[in-house]
């Protein structure tokens, strides 16, 4: 393939002749097919357009974030209401969130505690985000992952 050159199946050294002719270069575009597809094309100018269009597509992957709330296993009212705003307000950002309760010590006795003020967060968010991950108990941590609802729905 590639310009002023008939689309056809040749040998190795015709297709290098061809391309030596055009003073271009030979590139293997595909060689795992059968047989191997290659186009006589400036070598530079395919790694350019190769980068560019990598950087097109990177710029269009969303990128997601996720914000961390900490609560210990008997956070009062007033600290409960102040994080569950800032929650809130990451939700509404986009981005996910990931709350959890730290014990320390001998506190691992309330991981009930725990898990109620978890949920109680949970549902008190549920218009805002949903929930990707129930309360868990990993080491001196239970984890629960809230995920943004997309707008619109």
């Amino acid at each position: 393939m590639g310009d002023n050159v008939e689309v056809g199946v040749y040998p190795l050294a015709k297709a290098k002749e061809l391309a030596k002719e055009q003073e271009l270069d030979l590139v293997e575009i595909s060689p795992k097919a059968k047989p191997p597809v290659c186009k006589i094309i400036d070598y530079k100018k395919f790694l350019y357009e190769q980068k560019k269009r990598e950087k097109v597509l990177k710029s269009k992957a969303t990128k997601v974030t996720i914000k961390e709330i900490r609560f210990g296993p008997q956070t009062d009212e007033h600290d409960y209401e102040f994080k569950k705003k800032h929650a809130l307000k990451f939700l509404q950002d986009g981005a996910k969130l990931k709350a959890f309760v730290f014990f320390k010590g001998r506190s691992i006795i309330f991981k009930e505690q725990g898990q109620i003020l978890l949920l109680k967060l949970a549902q008190e968010l549920e218009e805002y985000g949903k929930v990707e991950q129930l309360p868990k108990l990993e080491g001196k941590r239970m984890i629960m992952f809230i995920a943004p609802k997309k707008v619109g729905k």
